[in-house]
């Protein structure tokens, strides 16, 4: 894609259609991702050439990426209005978005929580039980590093590299990745762990368990999905939440936020859905960065 064109959108935007500096800043950010879209999936034709059926795609990524129907619908409006634009310069003659549908509604995606819901959801926790610490830093580590539930679950000690800001979690098809852990998560993990340290009933299988339950075993999946369940009640939220909701927050914060697409896929231990293997090891540096700079538990207040 020809990025010339999208810094005269810009100007377009801002002069001809007089939009506000946060809408501009909106739709820009949005072009920006299908570009990154097309950068990793080594796509490389002029915007004339640009398909429908590649826009779908696009949208589909998102989707798989768990990002909520309401950015989705967002997103299709950006490339709506700028393949406008490409019209009225006459840069494209057709217009592939036309027929590109924003999801509905109503169709079935991922729920996604607002930070301040999720905050809401860790507010609620009762630190005065004795499983409160260990709840803390499950809702602390699901949400600042985007795990599956079993992954969570799986978690080692002997993986957890917190001196250095990163935890290894082993996904599907036991492929191995290194996820940067923000301070705040870290903090209350710390405060668990050394909660943890003092358990004298730990059986021996679970020795090098996180997260063990009061009877000193690994935690199965149900539990966390009751956990999760009993603070969004109690944080007063409707929608049906289950551990996986965080996963799919971790992504659609960071999208919104501005990270990079292909950095959010690593992330979540996605496998690449091109027919060839696109990626190397990534940077562990830029890793962090981006986690400091995206994820809302790491803002720090104005």
């Amino acid at each position: 894609m020809e990025l010339v064109y999208i810094k005269s959108f810009e100007a377009y935007l801002q002069l001809e259609k007089g939009l506000s500096s946060a809408t501009i800043v909106a739709y820009l950010r949005d072009l920006q991702k299908l570009v990154q879209y097309f950068e990793i999936h080594d796509i490389e034709q002029p915007m004339a050439a640009i398909t429908l059926e590649q826009l779908q795609g696009f949208l589909t990524y998102l989707n798989e990426l768990g990002l909520s129907v309401n950015s989705q619908a967002r997103i299709v409006s950006g490339i709506k209005a700028f393949f406008e634009y490409l019209i009225l310069e006459e840069v494209v003659e057709y217009d592939p978005s036309v027929l590109l549908s924003a999801p509905k509604l109503t169709r079935s995606l991922p729920a996604v929580l607002s930070p301040q819901e999720i905050a809401n959801m860790i507010n609620a926790i009762d630190h005065s039980k004795a499983e409160g610490l260990r709840n803390r830093a499950i809702i602390e580590v699901l949400y600042a590093c985007g795990l599956r539930v079993s992954e969570l679950t799986d978690l080692k000690l002997s993986n957890l590299y917190l001196k250095v800001g990163f935890v290894k979690v082993i996904g599907k098809g036991n492929k191995e990745r290194m996820i940067p852990i923000g301070e705040t998560a870290i903090k209350h993990l710390e405060f668990y762990l050394h909660e943890r340290a003092q358990m004298t009933n730990i059986k021996p299988k679970s020795e090098d368990i996180v997260f063990l339950n009061r009877r000193g075993g690994q935690l199965s999946r149900q539990m966390i999905f009751y956990v999760v369940k009993d603070l969004a009640t109690l944080a007063g939220i409707d929608q049906v939440i289950s551990p996986h909701t965080f996963r799919h927050s971790f992504a659609t914060h960071l999208i919104e936020g501005g990270a990079n697409l292909k950095i959010i896929q690593d992330l979540l231990g996605h496998r690449s859905i091109t027919t060839t293997e696109l990626y190397t090891h990534l940077d562990m540096t830029y890793l962090r960065e981006t986690i400091q700079l995206f994820h809302p538990r790491n803002q720090k207040p104005s």
